[in-house]
């Protein structure tokens, strides 16, 4: 961990300190990359069979969720396992449903009706990570706001031997099968429909060569478009003087514990509760299960003392976190000031914990500064929409004029005269 005083920090410096680790952007994570795609493209599935079996020692393959396969997940976990799932699931379709787009309708002027239609994507390729954790909370997070949009295909990829979680959170969201094979291969996989059907959108976090191969595979031409830029997690806390030093450091390591390559930050204005929450850290290391992948993150974590919280909201806004947690007195009167973030918790009780798991908004957010323009995963995220406009005889007459002359401003007579004829 590095302690920094931002107010003593040069331009360069500051830069500096809010970069994300340097993995996240090595250029031979992009050439093996790059090799996958090259070999899936060519050969097919025989190429993802070959790069499943060197990475993941397992060829890939379709599990299908029959009623047997998943009452026999079902029975390998506890009753209190499925009651959490379940409030899970319905706690993410109830969100969804409520924020799920409506088509809207304005007449501009007498005569002219304008709306915007939404209609779900046909295929997405909804990726779930499974390395060093089976991450069935992100296939909720994915599969269940695709369900409320109402996509047909959803092809769901994870690595081998998944969980008996995966396998009971898949079924309950009506996920037909899991297709077994994770990493880049899965990614080209969905891009060229070598095994799993063709993807026009893929979805999903994981790391770094999962967040490569879905920008690669967003940049082929015809290629699918992708969610948000989603890489190994990231946390920044803001916090005031009296702030709890023992939650925050539980904030920041369930984050840290995610990846080594994941990053950690908080801002403060008091030097003690920084050092108040160094010493948290590492006690609570002392505990964790995952404490080696969480120091290796730690290594590139921040702790950062500001003048005052809207010196905070300046640093925030220019690291632009996956998540950014609040650790505030008064945290609502701080909120207006944050213009970049994934996802915001607001106040010592809204843990970053409880986002990932339950509440209902998608975990799947975007990472490596992506918050400055990209929003995170949402019901819309499943939907592509259009616009449907309808002129009435006199609403034609009204607006062919200002429309024809438009046209000839730009040199584009056709344009002009189909307008025009509407006028007569």
């Amino acid at each position: 961990m590095r302690t920094l005083d931002w107010s003593l920090l040069t331009p360069s410096q500051r830069r500096d300190a809010l970069a994300r680790p340097a993995r996240r952007r090595d250029g031979s994570v992009s050439a093996v990359v790059r090799r996958i795609f090259d070999d899936v493209e060519r050969d097919g599935a025989e190429a993802v069979a070959r790069w499943a079996l060197e990475l993941d020692g397992h060829g890939p393959e379709p599990l299908q969720l029959s009623a047997r396969v998943a009452e026999a997940a079902r029975a390998q976990l506890a009753a209190e396992d499925l009651a959490a799932m379940e409030r899970a699931i319905a706690n993410v379709r109830a969100y969804h449903e409520r924020t799920k787009p409506k088509c809207v309708e304005v007449e501009v002027q007498p005569g002219v009706r304008c709306r915007r239609e939404w209609r779900a994507i046909a295929s997405c390729g909804l990726y779930i990570p499974a390395g060093s954790a089976p991450l069935f909370s992100t296939l909720i997070m994915l599969a269940e706001p695709a369900r409320v949009a109402g996509v047909p295909a959803r092809m769901v990829v994870t690595p081998p031997a998944p969980h008996p979680m995966m396998i009971a959170a898949a079924a309950a969201c009506g996920v037909d099968a899991l297709w077994l094979i994770g990493g880049a291969q899965a990614i080209a996989a969905l891009t060229f429909g070598a095994g799993p059907a063709k993807a026009e959108k893929i979805f999903g976090p994981g790391n770094a060569y999962v967040a490569e191969a879905k920008r690669y595979a967003a940049s082929l031409p015809g290629g699918p478009q992708i969610d948000v830029p989603a890489g190994p997690s990231e946390l920044m806390v803001i916090a005031d003087d009296d702030a709890d030093a023992e939650l925050i450091a539980a904030d920041l390591l369930s984050q840290a514990e995610h990846d080594a390559d994941a990053q950690v930050l908080l801002t403060a204005t008091s030097p003690g509760l920084l050092a108040r929450v160094g010493r948290s850290l590492e006690a609570q290391l002392e505990t964790l299960p995952r404490a080696a992948i969480a120091r290796a993150a730690l290594t590139q974590a921040r702790l950062i003392l500001v003048r005052d919280l809207a010196e905070a909201c300046d640093v925030a806004n220019a690291y632009a976190p996956e998540h950014l947690a609040l650790h505030l007195e008064d945290p609502t009167a701080l909120l207006p000031r944050i213009d970049n973030a994934g996802a915001v918790f607001v106040g010592r009780w809204s843990a970053e914990t409880f986002g990932d798991y339950i509440c209902g908004p998608s975990h799947v957010l975007p990472t490596d500064g992506a918050a400055r323009s990209w929003s995170g995963v949402n019901v819309a995220s499943f939907m592509k929409s259009f616009s449907v406009q309808s002129l009435s005889a006199d609403g034609a007459r009204a607006l062919a004029p200002a429309a024809a002359r438009l046209a000839r401003l730009e040199g584009l007579e056709a344009h002009a005269r189909a307008a025009d004829l509407r006028a007569r």
